[in-house]
């Protein structure tokens, strides 16, 4: 997924004692060009930055935390660019009650000792030590956040660490996120598989951590927009099939115009209500029009889950929020259930019967005819694809027995080898602790039996995010 970059405001300052400038010719330029150099970093990535410079005094304190107020920073990147009192830097944090990553950043991996010792007056040498210290002030703030009931992470490297960096753009990533879920609207349509009792959610408690709303929607809307759809609505969203899938030739016309404008109608849905994704299952009477609708929506559907509008079946609002947050990652985000082991290769089978996340296929998306849909009503077109052979990362949204939320996470691989072809999603998968000892410790992490499958392994950003929300992070493997 591209990023929308805007959304977002990274705060940055840098922390020093002016006690030192006077005394040590060139420290504060050498230390404001090294701030500049982080700033510089984020910047190249495109997202906006507010620094308010080197915080050296009280004063300059309560100015920096005004700025970052007025300005709605969304995370603060706190940088140690050599010792600093913490008098001057908890005043910033507790005003502005953002998440908060405290940057340990040396110049350079190693002084030059050599060179160091070399330098014509012990003024020189103390002056060269300060540019590097900035690990002398990491302990004492962080014992005063800790003191002061304040959360606060830490990321230790130097200004050119490939490592440091990466947690950086992680941490950033992770805010992104939590502020897209904060703006999405979730549609809701129909209701619950009935008898699933593992799918069953507490919108209220997921609104309270993600921070998105929830729009509920009468399964007739659909259908009054489903009414309403023009000739040249269908026509132009069987291109879109045809650009999208692969057709299979046994999908009769019959079947694919009654894809397409169930597919209008719920492209116009989510134009109509601004939704970020989508959670549903209906079943309507035998022969009914509702019937007729929600037995041809995965075409539609997965459409919509690759144009970043994921959509869950079976009504599991949990999962629509991890696809959501893989999406917004730009790791996919397919809807999946465990499908069956295989101990000869060791690997667990994945799928589900869609949508599914075309961007993350292996391949081109098929879409084929089921003349029945396992444990539903109806027939219609379904897709059948895997997820791209490599890396990937699962994720649950699971809520325990008090109602709280976790985020339960597994790396592993989607590798090649013979699936079943039964015109729905399915992968092989292989995880480090071998396929047995995998799915008892992930069954007994508490997650419904859907979760979401994005590419890569992006485990470290997820457990950012889990931060940033304060919510439980349990990884698997």
């Amino acid at each position: 997924m591209v990023m929308n970059k805007t959304i977002i405001k990274i705060g940055l300052f840098g922390i020093g004692l002016d006690t030192y400038w006077p005394q040590f010719r060139g420290l504060k330029d050498k230390l404001v060009g090294y701030q500049d150099r982080i700033r510089g970093g984020l910047e190249r990535d495109g997202f906006s930055v507010v620094d308010a410079g080197l915080v050296d005094n009280l004063e300059k304190s309560a100015v920096a935390a005004d700025l970052f107020v007025k300005e709605g920073v969304d995370i603060v990147f706190l940088y140690i660019s050599t010792y600093a009192l913490s008098s001057t830097v908890l005043p910033v944090v507790q005003k502005t009650k953002v998440p908060v990553v405290i940057l340990n950043l040396q110049p350079v991996s190693s002084i030059d000792y050599e060179a160091f010792n070399n330098l014509p007056s012990r003024e020189e040498k103390t002056g060269e030590w300060l540019a590097h210290c900035q690990a002398c002030s990491a302990p004492e703030i962080a014992s005063v956040f800790n003191r002061a009931g304040i959360d606060f992470h830490l990321v230790t490297g130097t200004l050119d660490d490939p490592e440091a960096w990466s947690e950086i753009h992680s941490w950033v990533d992770a805010t992104y996120v939590a502020k897209l879920l904060h703006q999405s609207h979730i549609g809701l349509m129909g209701h619950y598989y009935s008898g699933m009792l593992d799918v069953y959610s507490d919108y209220t408690q997921l609104s309270g951590v993600f921070g998105n709303y929830f729009e509920l929607i009468e399964i007739d809307e659909l259908k009054s927009l489903r009414d309403d759809a023009t000739d040249k609505d269908v026509e132009d969203m069987l291109v879109e099939f045809r650009n999208t899938f692969d057709v299979s030739p046994e999908c009769s016309e019959t079947e694919l115009r009654r894809a397409a404008k169930t597919s209008v109608a719920l492209h116009k849905m989510v134009e109509k209500h601004n939704l970020g994704g989508i959670a549903y299952y209906y079943e309507g009477q035998p022969g009914s029009e509702h019937e007729d609708i929600i037995t041809s929506v995965i075409a539609g559907n997965t459409l919509l889950t690759a144009n970043h509008v994921p959509v869950a079946g079976e009504y599991e609002v949990k999962n629509v929020m991890a696809m959501k947050i893989m999406d917004a990652l730009g790791a996919g985000g397919s809807f999946s259930e465990f499908y069956a082991m295989d101990f000869d290769d060791d690997v667990v089978m994945l799928g589900h019967d869609g949508p599914g996340h075309a961007t993350i296929a292996e391949g081109k998306v098929q879409l084929v005819p089921l003349i029945v849909y396992h444990g539903k009503p109806g027939q219609g077109l379904s897709i059948q694809m895997s997820v791209k052979n490599g890396p990937v990362t699962l994720l649950s949204v699971c809520q325990n027995r008090e109602g709280k939320v976790k985020l339960l996470v597994a790396e592993g691989e989607s590798i090649p080898g013979p699936i079943l072809n039964i015109g729905n999603t399915n992968s092989r998968y292989r995880f480090c602790m071998g396929a047995k000892t995998f799915i008892n410790t992930w069954a007994k992490s508490g997650p419904s039996h859907h979760c979401a499958i994005g590419v890569g392994h992006v485990a470290s950003k997820l457990e950012k995010l889990a931060a940033i929300l304060d919510v439980e992070f349990h990884r698997v493997c």
